[in-house]
């Protein structure tokens, strides 16, 4: 965006940083992403040999993004001193191009987030970051001083998180930045990036995420304000099209994959466990109620949380159980779902090969659907060697695919509004560019006006009395006001208005000029980024 443009950084000198080293590592950093986006990958069952590919937006920008280095290579250009000021950065893992096996090494539960804002951003580079974090993806959003040096960060981060080799992590993460970083996290509120297309419970998620940042430091002015526009464009996705009627979720994605897996697609033989009592527990019983399955067995670390999802589905008929029962409980069930906050393998192959087999009227199979993430129940479980067969989140593809033709017209009326949301986003957020030229601005009149005062009173002598200074500063005050008051209402727009931001942004060019206020604005930038850090 050509508003975002405007200030550069003009001191590049202080950035001990050579060309050549640039050009080589940031075309190095940049081309796994490209690679990744432009070649299938395996991120499925094995078994069921489905290979998934990046979203065209990724492949795109990715694209884009190496272009312009390359360009810049050639030119012999520092990009690093042509650059924004900040940067909004997308980077991280979804259900599209990075197995389970992967995304739960990144996981970060909802208790950690705060400590993980604050780990960002103690990096140098690193002004706010926010952590989206569910089964089915783990995103970083930063605002970086500088794109590159605020990528590497990132990725170290990351890597040092999870414990996986930055190599073995690069071909499997997307990176995305500014405009498009912006339209991705509005298409994945909007529930248009979902694995399961319109579902609404990612929604509530990034509306989690808001929240939480309330009381993070790290999340500042930026993120704050894109996660409100996103949850605001959720809502309007929702309200104001067709994709959400009749929505499914993973919960229902997975019921779905458990009947279709069962002898005549029917619950009406199986016994059914339920591994959790939280929110992805309660679609599950809705959803198995509405197939059909009246019985469920219910475990969970505590009783208040079964007993309340009890109470709001009095027609089920539950065999409520605590943890220490799980081993019993799996062996006496059929069809096990594990929807868990667990961070670690809940059931292991040893624990269920020594198990009674499941009865003929199910197929002689114990079914695992395992839609936590981290997994709770162990990859290895198979029909060979325990008589059972494990479901993951990366097997719902085979559910999803009829949902997400049947929502492609609902999803065209979806992006029109995320259009608008995105506009509306980026006019607020150009609006912000001058706030760094009005501090400028009233600097530089205040030192104007302090040291012309003093020069006055020193001519006038030591015959005046305190209320005559005071009476001379004070009117001093008033045409300094006086004269910036136009200025100042140039400077000023609500952000509502993409034509108005565009004049403001014009003249906040003008004044940067007239005033020579370049050098003042960089300094106040670099001993805020020292003081922060």
């Amino acid at each position: 965006m050509a508003s975002h443009m405007l200030r550069c950084h003009v001191s590049a000198n202080k950035h001990a940083y050579a060309k050549s080293q640039i050009s080589t590592s940031h075309v190095q950093m940049i081309r796994p992403y490209v690679r990744a986006a432009a070649v299938e990958q395996d991120v499925g069952n094995e078994s069921a040999g489905v290979g998934v590919k990046l979203p065209a937006t990724h492949v795109s920008a990715s694209q884009n993004a190496l272009k312009q280095i390359e360009i810049s290579n050639g030119k012999g250009i520092n990009r690093y001193a042509m650059e924004k000021k900040s940067s909004i950065i997308a980077i991280g893992l979804t259900v599209h191009n990075a197995p389970v096996e992967l995304r739960e090494k990144l996981a970060v539960p909802e208790p950690e987030w705060p400590r993980a804002i604050e780990e960002l951003c103690a990096y140098p580079h690193i002004e706010e970051a926010a952590v989206l974090s569910t089964c089915n993806r783990m995103e970083i959003y930063v605002v970086g001083l500088s794109f590159h040096r605020g990528v590497r960060e990132v990725e170290e981060w990351m890597s040092k998180a999870s414990g996986i080799p930055l190599d073995e992590l690069r071909p499997h993460l997307f990176l995305l930045r500014d405009r498009d970083a912006t339209s991705h996290l509005l298409r994945v509120s909007g529930g248009l990036d979902s694995l399961v297309m319109g579902e609404g419970q990612i929604l509530a998620q990034v509306k989690q995420v808001h929240k939480v940042g309330q009381n993070c430091p790290g999340f500042g002015r930026h993120l704050n304000g894109l996660f409100k526009q996103a949850v605001t464009a959720g809502k309007r996705v929702r309200s104001e099209t067709s994709i959400a009627s009749g929505a499914v979720s993973v919960s229902s994605a997975a019921a779905e994959l458990a009947q279709l897996k069962l002898p005549g697609n029917t619950f009406d033989d199986a016994r059914v466990c339920i591994i959790g009592a939280g929110k992805m527990s309660k679609l599950l019983v809705k959803h198995l109620h509405s197939k059909g399955c009246n019985k469920i067995t219910l475990l969970n670390r505590s009783l208040p949380r079964c007993e309340a999802l009890a109470e709001e589905f009095p027609e089920v008929d539950f065999d409520i159980h605590l943890m220490p029962e799980l081993m019993e409980c799996v062996a006496n069930s059929d069809v096990i779902f594990a929807a868990s906050g667990s961070e670690e393998l809940l059931i292991h192959a040893s624990d269920v090969a020594n198990m009674p087999a499941a009865p003929d009227a199910v197929g002689g199979v114990r079914r695992f659907v395992d839609i936590s993430v981290p997994r709770n129940i162990a990859a290895d479980i198979s029909v060979d060697s325990c008589g059972s067969i494990v479901y993951n989140v990366d097997d719902l593809k085979e559910v999803v695919a009829a949902n997400t033709e049947a929502r492609a017209k609902a999803a065209a009326e979806a992006e029109v509004l995320l259009n608008e949301e995105q506009m509306s986003f980026e006019a607020w957020r150009d609006s912000l560019e001058t706030v760094p030229t009005i501090k400028a601005l009233r600097g530089k009149a205040e030192s104007v006006r302090s040291a012309e005062l003093e020069k006055a009173l020193n001519k006038l002598g030591d015959g005046l009395t305190n209320k005559q200074k005071k009476a001379i500063e004070e009117l001093s005050k008033g045409i300094v006001n006086k004269l910036l008051h136009g200025p100042m209402t140039a400077l000023r727009c609500d952000g509502a208005d993409p034509e108005a931001v565009t004049q403001t942004l014009a003249n906040m060019e003008a004044l940067e000029r007239m005033f020579e206020l370049s050098q003042m604005i960089e300094e106040d930038r670099l001993a805020s980024a020292s003081r922060k850090k």
